[in-house]
């Protein structure tokens, strides 16, 4: 019997490599997103190029609208793996320069949107027998770096959240899981940081020789996902090897 996922934030990015990467190991896939128009190319394009993928389906998605979440829950008849990847950052000024907004859009994402679909969707995990939930933070969340106080601050809400959850599931036939990324190069992430700014973007990758792709972490996500039921990985801490700490990074001709 085929698995089904759900994976968030999965129009781009990290969303969109898990997704390829889970139909690839024999997973129906249900991609949610906001822009469904992206998720349907998706969707076509695994059909045509990846073997042996189960049933895919494209979910419009808004995080932040529980009445979004509640109609993505209706609508799955069953759900065992959940990969909650939508989230984001936004700016890098100092805390004495922050704007509120950006902390409340960041925090509205990475942690009420995570519970919001991670609630939604947990009877259904429970009830398969074998449920799994994979929370995608990163190296942010654990050692803050200056700039990065906001998205620090989130990404640590999120990582509690996964351990809570860890504790409170222990009973419940369902595994908990985080992946924390450290520089992964995107095609979106440093510039919806940057609002746009094709020259901030590029900054944080200069000289970088090789820093991880997307398909990287898509791995951890099918390796932790496709360990026997009775294997829990706690934590996944992956990041490029000339990188030793978020704030720490060998980059060429420095």
């Amino acid at each position: 019997m085929r698995k089904t996922a759900v994976v968030t934030g999965a129009s781009s990015g990290i969303g969109a490599a898990t997704a390829r990467r889970l139909a690839a190991e024999g997973f129906n896939v249900v991609l949610a997103a906001r822009r469904r128009d992206r998720l349907d190319a998706l969707v076509e394009e695994i059909g045509e190029t990846v073997p042996g993928a189960g049933r895919l389906a494209a979910v419009t998605l808004d995080v932040t609208s529980q009445e979004s979440v509640d109609a993505l829950a209706a609508g799955l008849p069953e759900c065992h793996v959940l990969v909650n990847n939508a989230g984001g950052a936004l700016g890098l000024e100092p805390v004495a320069e922050a704007d509120p907004a950006d902390w409340q859009a960041m925090y509205d994402t990475n942690v009420l949107g995570l519970l919001r679909v991670t609630k939604a969707l947990l009877p259904k995990l429970i009830a398969s027998g074998d449920g799994h939930v994979v929370n995608i933070t990163s190296l942010a969340g654990h050692v803050p770096y200056e700039g990065g106080a906001g998205y620090n601050a989130a990404k640590h809400a999120a990582y509690a959240v996964n351990e809570v959850m860890r504790l409170e599931l222990v009973a419940e036939p369902v595994r908990v899981t985080e992946i924390a990324p450290g520089l992964v190069k995107t095609e979106e992430f440093s510039l919806v940081r940057f609002r746009g700014d094709a020259a901030k973007a590029a900054k944080p990758y200069e000289g970088v020789p090789e820093p991880l792709v997307a398909e990287d972490v898509a791995d951890c996500v099918a390796w932790a996902v496709t360990r026997p039921s009775h294997v829990n990985i706690d934590r996944i801490d992956v990041q490029p090897r000339v990188q030793a700490a978020p704030y720490k990074l060998h980059r060429e001709g420095s």
